[in-house]
């Protein structure tokens, strides 16, 4: 028997995680300064944290010796401030949201279980549901990208558990519209969970519909508009019934003491985040106006790019060779050859991508 049958087979098929590329890890392959790459190809904010955030972390770090709460109860107080939503309906999760899905999963799923996910999406919600053994019902979405919510009430079964869907989705960045997630609420008996990573961005949220319905759950980060993502920060907003549940079985301690002081921060400072929001906004349309490919609409922080008929792996190199990371979409399950996702980013940044594209 060889050592990698220790391992379960279902683990063994799951794809990789496949993430953006590192500023090193470009400058070392293309011999580039560092100082000199532009990285818009995770989706994080060109601005940084909040300063509050920062000072926070700074005034914490000589305290890691000690545990935080294991509930991270002042993040969930001021995040319940944040959502005007109840603290016994938010649970804030490390590491991100992933951490949120992983446990959720855990939760859940048993052998033999289905989840549905419309592709092309973020390709975690497959990683965390076939490790706990779940099967995976994949449903394409409408040539424009946005949901089939027809296609996927179809594809429920008996098996069914959960339907992931992602709003602002990543990476075509349209919204589920709230009558379509009302209807998959109101017509299916298991758990829907939303993906909200986005949401700031966007010009609506579901999340007050956790306090009507009792299978809805919301995942969010404090990687995006915040800026926080090396803290691996996220939450949710859940029904009191699957919190109370949910709480037995997460890893206590699950978020450290700097990242619960910075997100209570970053949820303070205002005035960053107003910024952020007028930031992405003004430089979204400023792309989507002038990359010389078609640009999907987008309610993220992010634009995708169909380059056809040139190929998205040949365009992203010609970008790098330039200093300029962007993502590369054929990971995504049924993005397919010519789909490029660009992080909005500074306006000086956004002009260099424009000139970047037209320049191929």
């Amino acid at each position: 028997m060889s050592r990698l049958e220790l391992i379960d087979e279902n683990i063994r098929n799951i794809p990789e995680y496949v993430p953006g590329k590192s500023i090193e890890e470009t400058a070392k392959k293309y011999g580039l300064d560092p100082a000199s790459i532009i990285k818009l190809g995770s989706n994080e904010n060109p601005l940084g944290p909040s300063p509050k955030a920062v000072q926070a972390i700074l005034e914490y770090a000589s305290k890691v010796h000690l545990y935080p709460s294991a509930d991270a109860g002042e993040l969930v107080d001021a995040l319940s401030i944040y959502l005007n939503i109840p603290t016994s309906s938010i649970c804030a999760a490390g590491p991100g949201m992933d951490g949120l899905l992983d446990n959720l999963m855990r939760l859940l799923i048993k052998e033999g279980d289905e989840v549905i996910i419309p592709i092309p999406t973020f390709s975690y919600y497959e990683i965390a549901a076939r490790a706990n053994g779940a099967s995976v019902v994949y449903v394409e979405r409408k040539g424009d990208f946005t949901v089939d919510i027809g296609a996927i009430q179809k594809a429920v079964s008996s098996r069914t558990k959960v339907v992931f869907l992602c709003s602002p989705n990543n990476p075509s960045g349209d919204v589920v519209p709230e009558s379509d997630v009302r209807i998959l609420l109101e017509s299916f008996r298991g758990l829907v969970f939303v993906d909200e990573a986005y949401v700031e961005f966007a010009d609506h949220s579901i999340t007050d519909l956790v306090m009507e319905y009792d299978n809805l759950v919301v995942g969010r980060t404090f990687s995006k508009i915040f800026g926080l993502a090396g803290l691996r920060l996220g939450y949710g907003i859940m029904p009191y019934w699957l919190k109370k549940e949910y709480m037995k079985i997460a890893t206590p301690f699950n978020v450290s003491l700097p990242a619960v002081k910075a997100g209570v921060a970053a949820i303070s400072d205002k005035l960053h985040i107003e910024k952020s929001i007028a930031m992405v906004k003004e430089g979204r349309k400023y792309l989507q106006e002038q990359i010389p490919f078609k640009v999907y609409d987008s309610m993220a922080n992010f634009v995708l790019v169909d380059v056809s008929p040139l190929n998205a792996s040949e365009v992203c190199e010609k970008l790098l060779e330039k200093g300029i990371i962007v993502r590369d979409c054929r990971s995504f399950k049924g993005a397919g050859p010519s789909l490029i996702r660009v992080t909005v980013g500074t306006k000086e940044q956004n002009m260099r991508v424009v000139n970047a594209f037209r320049s191929v």
